[in-house]
């Protein structure tokens, strides 16, 4: 909930400072909230200008359903412009969680000209510091955008006997090598074990891993 001070800062047009444009830049407000709108931002986000000069809009895809995932997106997007208006714009099968600044390009200097897998995604040193700090919302953050939790089957020998056995999966899905590397390279700072199940797909399906995903991440909701 808004504060009196937020309340007269968008009264008066004006929210609080960009913690990227200061002479000495620091972290976005809720670095851990900022991880995990990182990750959702790689996955189905977008940053587009607005009619307003100087104004862009950050604008996450998130599926109906899911809607705690919608609520958890518009939670990270306020975590981190306080300030800034939240709201969601209704689509066939989704909603499109938005937010209007003119310090989202700062926020988010992965944003540019064309799509995403077509060019190059590398993370900003400082970014790079607060995905270290708070690796597991960052994996969040992609898991939800990009990923799922899965049950598979298969079928084995027991006791001459062929039997259906089933076990929990978790995919993540893009069609960046970047991203896909960005990804790959934080599961393995937090021990998670994973392969490569084809070139845009990755597979975590080692039981201790994916207890620890059930324990930090979990299926979507």
């Amino acid at each position: 909930m808004y504060d009196m001070g937020t309340r007269k800062r968008a009264r008066n047009g004006c929210a609080r400072p960009c913690p990227r444009c200061h002479d000495t830049p620091g972290e976005p407000d809720d670095p851990a909230a900022y991880a995990y709108l990182l990750g959702l931002y790689l996955g189905d986000g977008y940053i587009s200008p607005h009619r307003r000069r100087g104004v862009h809009s950050l604008r996450i895809a998130c599926a109906d359903a899911w809607p705690g995932l919608i609520d958890a997106c518009a939670d990270a997007m306020r975590a981190v412009r306080p300030d800034n208006k939240v709201c969601r714009v209704r689509s066939q099968g989704c909603q499109y969680v938005t937010s209007w600044s003119k310090h989202w390009p700062c926020l988010f200097p992965q944003h540019g000209s064309g799509k995403k897998h077509e060019r190059k995604i590398a993370l900003a040193s400082w970014q790079q510091e607060i995905v270290d700090a708070h690796p597991w919302e960052f994996i969040r953050g992609l898991i939800h955008s990009d990923g799922c939790r899965t049950t598979n089957w298969t079928t084995r020998l027991i006791a001459g006997e062929m039997k259906r056995y089933e076990y929990p999966r978790y995919f993540f899905t893009n069609r960046s090598a970047d991203i896909i590397r960005l990804f790959t390279a934080t599961l393995d700072a937090v021990g998670v074990d994973w392969k490569v199940a084809n070139s845009r797909n990755i597979s975590v399906a080692r039981k201790a891993s994916v207890a620890l995903m059930d324990l930090h991440v979990g299926p979507k909701h």
